[in-house]
């Protein structure tokens, strides 16, 4: 059965009398949606059912999202409101020409032509929005149902008691309990291979001559095109390229891009997926994120086909579990994270982070070769792979001290796959260490020579990643020493840093000062608009 919670007053029960009002928001395009599913568990005919979808100003631009991101959403959105209404629902489907500017509008305008009696809707993955839906019990005068959203392997009361009573709230060993509580890759009571996690198995870099096979691409068909002409109408100075568009807007359409990655890409995942490429933003990556947190795909099935391509000898253990990983462990857990800390969590700054955001991150101007890529195939794709956010552009963030919420925002808006549940804990956590450890065990900082070792971007660069200091010097290694430098008081205290702050210790006063003023230098540069 689906779980609800009624938020108005009992007062208000007496009046459903009218039909059901199912709103399904844009990143709940699943068919078993809880909020379709509680009208079945009650037994509401489908004719009594009024599905409502909407594209509504305040969730196209709360943030400038990227064209691309739109594109694929209200595209993604129109057919699965097309396939429902094939199945033989009533949909209200309120485009954006319409001028409703919120969901809250949206709600009021659906009362005005239906008689209804209740609205059902499945918890939102945003915390503003929850707040939101909460506030609608005065204003909407209906009985507003939130349903659990069962898209999850796990509900946020389970990480709640997960996580009650302990010190560290670390994804390994949440990961190690979702492996045992749905019995994924394990054999009596242990884990496939005999250890939970293969990591270092999975941090080669790539060959040269490696075959990659091309991701699963898709052409417009007319409602993506229709689509593609209303943002470039409408959103003309949002960020990033809207063409080629070419994302899966059918859950026919994902499952492809599923069934290709497990057969073409997984059997090289685990040793190439931290690898980066100048030639080739994609890899071996499965680019299924999108559809995930849209609703498209579930992550069961995922998981199913992924163990399954082990169990028949397609994939090794090494790929297998460090895909898994990512969907089992790594996604179920910052979603828990979220729910639990939040709204707190959005305010943390550990390390009094304050600079602006570079200007390079909204253009690709920057004689930083990585960094030039990595946004530049943010800008051409909505997508970046997860070594690029973490240890490139959210490397960079980190070293120079950029204030969270303008990096929250950025990578909020320039992701296709980005939703704050998601989003936040990876940024604020994973990537700025703003919440001064509840994520991550240390700060995921690193010098030029982690990306050397991992991409070829270093052979093309303005900069001389072998060089430490000057002018000429990779930015990265100088900022690394300033961040150890500046932060050596709090990280010293981190078992996990013992290494590096010993060396920072044995650092002479003059390569120290250099440091620092190499380090200024560039910060100078970078808030005057100089190309870095």
């Amino acid at each position: 059965m689906t779980e609800t919670s009624t938020l108005t007053s009992e007062q208000t029960s007496s009046k459903n009398q009218g039909k059901t009002l199912c709103l399904i928001l844009g990143d709940q395009l699943s068919k078993d949606i809880s909020s379709l599913q509680y009208a079945k568990d009650n037994g509401i005919a489908k004719g009594s059912i009024i599905v409502l979808m909407a594209e509504v100003a305040a969730e196209a631009q709360y943030v400038k999202h990227h064209k691309k991101k739109i594109a694929f959403l209200f595209s993604a959105m129109r057919h699965f409101a097309q396939q429902l209404k094939e199945q033989g629902y009533t949909v209200e489907y309120c485009q954006y020409e319409q001028g409703l500017k919120s969901l809250k509008a949206a709600v009021e305008y659906a009362q005005s032509r239906y008689e209804l009696g209740e609205i059902v809707v499945t918890e939102p993955g945003e915390y503003r929005l929850k707040a939101e839906f909460e506030g609608w019990q005065n204003d909407v005068d209906l009985p507003v149902k939130l349903c659990t959203d069962q898209r999850f392997l796990t509900d946020t009361s389970f990480f709640a008691q997960w996580a009650k009573g302990r010190k560290q709230l670390r994804m390994e060993y949440f990961y190690r309990e979702m492996r045992k509580r749905h019995h994924v890759l394990m054999e009596d009571g242990e884990p496939v291979g005999g250890q939970w996690n293969f990591d270092k198995s999975n941090r080669q870099a790539l060959p040269e001559d490696i075959d990659i096979t091309a991701p699963k691409i898709f052409t417009p068909d007319s409602i993506s095109q229709e689509v593609m002409a209303l943002v470039e109408k409408e959103f003309a100075d949002h960020f990033g390229a809207l063409e080629p568009f070419y994302f899966a807007v059918t859950r026919e359409q994902a499952l492809q891009v599923l069934d290709e990655f497990i057969e073409n890409r997984l059997p090289w995942f685990g040793d190439y997926q931290d690898a980066m490429s100048e030639q080739d933003p994609w890899l071996f990556h499965s680019h299924i994120s999108f559809y995930l947190n849209c609703g498209l795909l579930n992550p069961q099935e995922v998981i199913d086909l992924a163990e399954h391509a082990y169990h028949i000898g397609h994939a090794r253990i090494n790929a297998v579990e460090g895909f898994i990983r990512q969907v089992l462990g790594w996604r179920e857990y910052v979603r828990g994270l979220y729910w639990h800390l939040m709204p707190d969590y959005a305010q943390n700054n550990a390390l009094n982070a304050k600079r602006d955001l570079p200007e390079f991150f909204w253009t690709a101007k920057t004689e930083m070769n990585c960094l030039k890529h990595c946004v530049q195939n943010t800008i051409d794709n909505a997508y970046a792979h997860h070594i690029q956010r973490l240890m490139v552009l959210g490397n960079f963030m980190l070293l120079a001290g950029i204030e969270p919420k303008q990096v929250n925002e950025w990578y909020l808006l320039v992701y296709a796959d980005a939703y704050e549940w998601v989003e936040l804990p990876n940024v604020s956590g994973m990537i700025l260490f703003a919440d001064g450890g509840i994520l991550a065990s240390k700060p995921y900082a690193a010098s030029g020579s982690y990306i050397h070792k991992m991409s070829n971007y270093c052979q093309s660069c303005h900069y001389n990643v072998k060089e430490k200091q000057g002018a000429t010097a990779c930015p990265f290694n100088y900022l690394y020493w300033n961040f150890i430098f500046e932060h050596q008081s709090m990280l010293s205290k981190n078992p996990r840093m013992n290494l590096v702050i010993r060396n920072a210790q044995k650092t002479s006063n003059d390569k120290r000062e250099q440091i620092k003023r190499d380090s200024q230098i560039f910060f100078k540069a970078l808030a005057s608009g100089e190309t870095v």
